[in-house]
């Protein structure tokens, strides 16, 4: 009687664990579909919560507001891509100039091919404004921002200390040029995908910049191991900044929700 008496409302309890989670997660799914349908403006919390097929109070069970709700959209889908570009080699908190080229291409190819990703893209680049509700937002976005520049400079100044890049290189404004290129990249591909192959043009785009540092225009990297290659849409593509800021704009050739 004993054991039955501690069984029965722990089970109870894993059961209500899993709906809620269940829940949760029907709920981010029909604010993706809503948002990137309608813009994330025209759709209110009652309006996702009918396509969830779940009452409004069980939204703000949840999430506190839609800005909240929009957030957590984000990073379900970039968290995974967050998690990954930390490997053991890195100690010091810099990448290696190919750990970053590597980093750059996942992102394409992610892009790509896995539709979560390429579905928030288009929601956060097109389909949000960043007014109202939304405002608090902004600053999540500049910060994500700000935090992959320091990466990059960080990248670009431990190649120079390596003699990897010339020694008279302005490290920031290469930072802020490869965020820079990155950014209108995906801009143009999300905008129109038929228009060019992301991972081609952002590969051959990416090795051209980094070249170009050089200033001597050599090869600076070699070409993608096939190891690299089998990574590729396996793991994260971006470090995990200190604070947790959903970022769709990231960090070379080179899926599923």
């Amino acid at each position: 009687m004993y054991v039955k008496s501690v069984k029965i409302p722990l089970i109870m309890a894993r059961k209500t664990k899993q709906e809620a989670e269940e829940t949760r997660s029907r709920l981010l799914d029909a604010a993706e579909m809503l948002f990137q349908q309608r813009g994330v403006s025209r759709c209110s919390l009652q309006d996702i919560a009918q396509a969830a097929g779940v009452t409004r109070g069980a939204v703000y069970w949840h999430f506190e507001d839609k800005a909240q709700l929009f957030n957590a959209m984000m990073e379900r889908a970039t968290m995974p891509l967050e998690e990954g570009m930390n490997p053991p080699s890195v100690q010091s908190g810099h990448l290696s100039l190919a750990e970053l080229r590597w980093g750059l291409v996942n992102v394409f190819y992610t892009a790509m091919h896995n539709e979560r990703t390429r579905r928030v893209f288009d929601i956060a680049m097109q389909k949000v404004e960043y007014s109202g509700e939304m405002q608090a937002l902004l600053e999540r976005k500049l910060a994500s921002h700000r935090e992959w520049r320091s990466q990059n400079q960080a990248a670009f100044d431990h190649a120079v200390s390596l003699g990897q890049l010339p020694a008279g290189l302005n490290t920031r404004v290469a930072a802020v040029a490869l965020v820079a290129l990155i950014d209108g990249l995906l801009h143009q591909w999300i905008m129109d995908p038929d228009s060019f192959d992301l991972m081609e043009v952002g590969q051959r785009s990416v090795e051209g910049f980094l070249n170009s540092l050089t200033q001597d225009g050599n090869t600076l990297l070699p070409p993608l191991t096939p190891a690299e290659r089998a990574r590729l849409g396996q793991e994260g593509i971006c470090r995990r900044s200190a604070s947790p800021t959903p970022s769709v704009a990231p960090p070379l050739t080179p899926k599923s929700s």
